[in-house]
């Protein structure tokens, strides 16, 4: 089977996300459609041979690269024990356990889990409870929500009323109903003299302003921890969290991390908010939770959220559920993910790697057309300076013709690799994508 042969399959029966399909149909100048038949360590390999370096983790999911044995292991024993039973009413090993450990990381500050399939559901469900907690409670003012300038927190309904990002949200603006939006801490945005903590303080004392005068309707903050990826992977101070949860409290409103992005020790911790020394009220976590191998997301919460919805009325119980609610292979999936932070002291190990990652990087710092080069944990980005609205896709067909697989956001380029990749590799996945750069900025 050859790459041709597949590629005209899939165009023909499959609507891929996010994607204008005309333009992988398009004979002249189509986008690069690339069937791939398996996956090794950091990396892709198609029908015809050809390899990529899986350099954003195929859309941030995945963790210790493609095909990990011991991941495998653990699915291959959960397969003829159980692959998934209904969570109402019913219970399992896998997600008792998950949740337990999850908690554990938390010090027991979130012990309740809600389990879920995808990273929107998770941000639906967050806001959803803070709403009926609130309600719970007799604070029925609180029904409205607030997030960054440039957030992103999922494309469904629910969580494009939290998403600030026009590509997503235009299109459907009847359908939501919008959250206020506050501005960004992204560093970036730093005046003359202004330091990464300025920046951070002064979106703080707006965020301030905003509660003081709206608290009394307004139910939770939702922000993505530290980097705001789908917006240009804008970076910022942990000042801004610390400030924001003490705002938080002060004003009597919920604190949302979605961490589903930066979780699982993209930014060098496990936990990014655990950078600014706090806890938020709901966490929600997909992505690489399960390693990058199955669809699993949950919402971490306090003991005192989950009794504002212990009652013997249904209608005061949390009204949300999912088919495929805390599926034991996903859960087995997640399990061995946390078996390999623990055993691999990978988080220790990370460290190490991104220092040699943003080594790598350095010299691209000065790259006449290059601007903000920035770097937290793994997950390193920059900014490049030109005016053809098509340089996203000349770089994304530059970078797969130099063995590369990286999907410029606008104009930043990002890397996001599996923590499986070696320093020579950190070195080929730079290289290539500065060749690929100064190819895209030349065509």
């Amino acid at each position: 089977m050859s790459n041709s042969d597949l590629l005209q399959r899939s165009l023909n029966a499959v609507w891929h996300p996010c994607t204008q399909m005309q333009q992988h149909a398009a004979a002249a100048d189509a986008l690069p459609m690339v069937p791939i038949a398996r996956g090794a360590g950091v990396w892709l390999y198609d029908f015809d041979g050809r390899r990529y370096l899986d350099g954003i983790s195929s859309w941030w999911v995945n963790l210790f690269g493609h095909c990990h044995p011991r991941i495998n292991a653990a699915l291959r024993e959960q397969l003829e024990e159980l692959e998934h039973v209904i969570l109402a009413g019913f219970t399992h090993r896998p997600v008792i356990e998950l949740s337990e450990r999850l908690s554990a990381l938390t010090d027991g500050a979130l012990g309740h889990c809600f389990y879920a399939s995808d990273g929107a559901s998770a941000t639906e469900i967050a806001l959803k409870m803070s709403f009926h907690s609130w309600q719970n409670r007799g604070r029925t003012d609180k029904q409205e929500f607030l997030c960054l300038a440039g957030s992103y927190h999922g494309e469904t309904v629910g969580a494009l009323a939290v998403t600030d990002v026009a590509l997503f949200k235009d299109a459907y603006a009847a359908l939501i109903r919008p959250a206020c939006t506050v501005p960004t801490p992204d560093a970036r945005l730093a005046e003359a003299g202004e330091t990464a903590v300025d920046v951070a303080r002064r979106a703080a004392a707006a965020l301030e302003r905003h509660l003081e005068g709206h608290h009394q309707r307004i139910a939770a903050l939702i922000v993505e921890p530290l980097i705001q990826c789908a917006s240009g992977m804008a970076m910022y101070d942990p000042e801004y969290l610390r400030l924001a949860r003490a705002l938080c409290d002060r004003y009597e409103v919920h604190l949302i991390c979605d961490e589903i992005a930066v979780g699982c020790g993209r930014t060098g911790t496990f936990f990014a908010h655990e950078q600014a020394g706090i806890r938020p009220d709901f966490l929600c976590l997909s992505k690489g939770i399960s390693g990058g191998y199955l669809p699993l997301s949950i919402v971490m919460t306090t003991a005192a959220v989950y009794a504002d919805f212990y009652d013997p009325a249904t209608s005061r119980g949390f009204l949300h559920s999912h088919s495929y609610t805390g599926n034991a292979l996903a859960c087995r999936a997640a399990l061995a993910t946390l078996d390999i932070f623990a055993d691999d002291q990978v988080i220790d190990a990370n460290r190490i790697l991104a220092e040699h990652l943003g080594n790598c990087l350095r010299p691209l710092a000065t790259h006449p057309q290059v601007r903000h080069l920035r770097q937290r944990g793994m997950i390193a980005a920059f900014d490049v300076v030109s005016d053809d609205p098509q340089f996203s896709q000349r770089f994304y067909r530059q970078a797969l013709a130099h063995e590369i697989l990286l999907r410029p956001i606008g104009n930043t380029v990002y890397f996001m690799p599996p923590y499986a990749i070696s320093a020579a590799e950190c070195e080929f996945l730079v290289t290539r994508a500065t060749a690929a750069l100064d190819a895209a900025l030349h065509t």
